[in-house]
């Protein structure tokens, strides 16, 4: 890889223990810098392996399919749907949503109505259930998917959120999502 070009053996630990280190501060310091995205967002989500159990991986793209954010769950539920939308409308470079197009996932519809009640998300928003609206955040799943299908799962909870982080993180460089 790199560093054999350059003369240099690395074990395969170290790369990990620098990702445990430094993708915090990656992740803070790259959404600092993410365009903003529109107001027509899609959520979805998949599942991934993580030490042999499947866990639920929620994703939202805007319409223009950036990412908006992603959030790792043991269990999918309308608590954890309800976090993952608090988690997305914290990021930097969030505009408030006009229309979210979900799947059947009945979390959904309850979570966002729990998060009105709370006035996190304004009352106005339109829920869609329109299944092929979602094939853009479907499509841009691939490329997470890719990437751990070729590690052969995750081991950890903790490592999978780090790792997924440095993913997605590296999916909106090739995006453009970041100013220049």
């Amino acid at each position: 890889m790199v560093m054999e070009e350059r003369g240099s053996s690395i074990a395969h630990t170290t790369i990990m223990r620098w990702v445990h280190q430094y993708d915090p501060e990656f992740d803070e310091r790259v959404r600092r810098h993410l365009k903003l995205i529109n107001d027509s967002w899609r959520v979805d989500g998949t599942y991934i392996k993580v030490k042999g159990q499947w866990m639920y991986l929620y994703r939202d793209v805007d319409s223009k399919e950036n990412t908006i954010d992603f959030y790792l769950s043991k269990t999918r539920d309308y608590k954890v749907a309800k976090r993952f939308f608090k988690k997305a409308l914290r990021s930097f470079h969030v505009s408030m949503p006009r229309v979210i197009t979900v799947d059947k996932n009945p979390a959904y519809p309850v979570a966002i109505e729990e998060l009105k009640k709370e006035k996190k998300m304004p009352v106005g928003i339109q829920i869609r259930r329109i299944k092929y609206l979602n094939n853009t955040v479907e499509q841009d799943q691939r490329f997470i998917k890719k990437r751990v299908r070729s590690m052969l799962g995750l081991k950890l909870f903790r490592t999978g959120t780090y790792i997924l982080s440095g993913i997605e993180i590296m999916h909106m460089l090739k995006k453009k999502q970041v100013y220049q």
